[in-house]
């Protein structure tokens, strides 16, 4: 998995009140992003909204990322080269 880092400054306004965040990884921003959504669409509105992202990525989605990015030995090179 890669290591992300965030440098960014959100200003968020809404008609009772504004707010503003400093995230500094991908989950201070998703949940910063599921904060917002539920303020817009209300629990349910950004729980449909979530799964529907969700839907692209496949359930082992997160073993994928880690087999394909797994340190490949001498008899794993060979078997993966085109050569």
């Amino acid at each position: 998995m890669a290591i992300v880092s965030i440098d960014a400054d959100i200003k968020a306004k809404w008609p009772q009140g504004q707010c503003s965040y400093s995230p500094g990884s991908a989950e201070e921003m998703a949940i910063i992003g599921i904060d917002l959504l539920v303020k817009e669409l209300g629990t349910a509105g950004a729980q449909a909204f979530i799964s529907q992202v969700f839907e692209k990525y496949p359930s082992d989605h997160l073993a994928q990322v880690l087999v394909n990015e797994a340190p490949k030995g001498p008899l794993q090179q060979d078997l993966t080269s085109s050569g």
